[in-house]
């Protein structure tokens, strides 16, 4: 390109530009799924009533003391060291875009899953919020690649390896990783940072998952690699 062409073409002042465009260094992000009141807290949304969410009080007691005792401290101990080794801690979320819930998908629709924007529902837990300047993804399916720009999005991040945790394994977590893996990610499942409404349908998944379209690590497993 000529210098007298580059005299005419607009560049941002202040901002070093990577001229051809790639990633130097490819790096690794968490990606925390679906850990807000809709569906990880007693008395709110899925758990709201009990008797009518269609699942027995044991399955429910059981999920909420393993999202408690498991999911959040364990997700929390993974944010805090990809945040002081300046990797992508990015949040992903159930909430619609209207207050209404028109806009979501006709599973999310039939099954009467809705967290309209700035509700209660659509808040994360506090324990493992996001801070700072933290990416944050909105979706209305459990798939949050197919519906969604999380792949442009990790591409333009430089990101070659992704950590999943959250809820629930079998479905969203499941379903997360299996597209990631698709699309030439290299993923690990955090065991110990994933739940399910019952052990057994968590166990069953990681075992389809495992070696096939993941690697699975416990949270201990994890931090003794990265640390490496």
């Amino acid at each position: 390109m000529s210098d007298e062409f580059q005299r005419y073409q607009p560049a941002p002042v202040g901002i070093e530009i990577q001229q051809d465009g790639l990633c130097e260094n490819w790096k690794s992000a968490l990606l925390c799924v679906d850990i807000q009141y809709l569906n990880c807290a007693d008395t709110f949304g899925v758990f709201e009533n009990h008797r009518r969410s269609g699942v027995s009080e044991s399955a429910i007691q059981y999920y909420l003391q393993r999202v408690d005792q498991a999911v959040v401290p364990n997700v929390k101990a993974l944010q805090q060291y990809f945040r002081q080794c300046q990797q992508e801690v990015i949040h992903i979320r159930i909430q619609s875009l209207t207050e209404d819930g028109r806009d979501r998908s006709a599973e999310h629709k039939r099954l009467g899953l809705h967290a309209a924007p700035g509700s209660k529902l659509a808040e994360f837990l506090p324990e493992v919020a996001p801070i700072d300047n933290e990416v944050i993804i909105n979706k209305t399916a459990s798939g949050v690649f197919v519906s969604t720009n999380l792949e442009y999005l990790l591409r333009n991040l430089c990101i070659s390896q992704v950590y999943v945790v959250g809820v629930y394994t079998n479905e969203c977590i499941s379903s997360a990783v299996r597209s990631a893996s698709d699309l030439g990610f290299k993923v690990c499942v955090v065991s110990d940072a994933t739940a399910a409404i019952t052990h057994a349908l968590h166990e069953a998944t990681l075992l389809t998952t495992k070696d096939r379209y993941a690697t699975v690590r416990t949270t201990s497993e994890v931090l003794t690699e990265l640390k490496q």
